[in-house]
């Protein structure tokens, strides 16, 4: 462990501190650290929606989305009105181009917000996820059922096969 990860280890009160500004300049193995050691604060402080946040967040840049979305969860179930884990759940949302479910999210944030500066970084991600929304780079919601256009295709190979076979 580093002497600055040494120094600084998290208590109930602190978050640990934040290794990096570019995900880009940190090394696997200094985010694996950091995530353990996140992991074991969390174990820890069961009840720190704090650092369940920055455990989902260590998830993330490690691109592990399903651990990372599991850790935000749970911060957002322990404290539904926790402004950073609403803003970072709906920004998970908004990197996978779940830009609905992302949008919704992010409109929750904006009723968290408790400050200018917290009620801007959230309008500021809103509007970039609307701004990919009217550029379609989103994925389809599969809200519709499959029935319809399956019993058609079979039908179509069904009939296919009969003109084969009756040729």
């Amino acid at each position: 462990m580093t002497a600055e990860l040494q120094l600084r280890q998290p208590t109930a009160l602190s978050l640990p501190p934040v290794p990096w500004r570019d995900p880009h300049t940190v090394s696997p193995a200094r985010l694996a650290e950091y995530i353990g050691m996140l992991e074991k604060a969390c174990a820890e402080n069961p009840a720190s929606a704090d650092l369940r946040t920055c455990l989902g967040m260590a998830h993330a840049m490690n691109y592990d989305v399903y651990k990372s979305g599991d850790a935000l969860e749970a911060a957002l179930a322990l404290e539904p009105d926790n402004f950073y884990a609403q803003l970072k759940y709906a920004e998970l949302h908004y990197r996978i181009r779940a830009l609905i479910r992302a949008e919704q999210e992010t409109l929750q944030a904006i009723d968290l917000a408790r400050n200018p500066f917290e009620l801007s970084l959230a309008r500021k991600q809103l509007q970039e996820i609307r701004t990919l929304m009217r550029s379609g780079t989103q994925k389809p919601e599969w809200t519709k059922p499959l029935t319809t256009p399956a019993l058609c295709l079979i039908a179509m190979f069904v009939m296919f096969s009969l003109m084969v076979m009756f040729k």
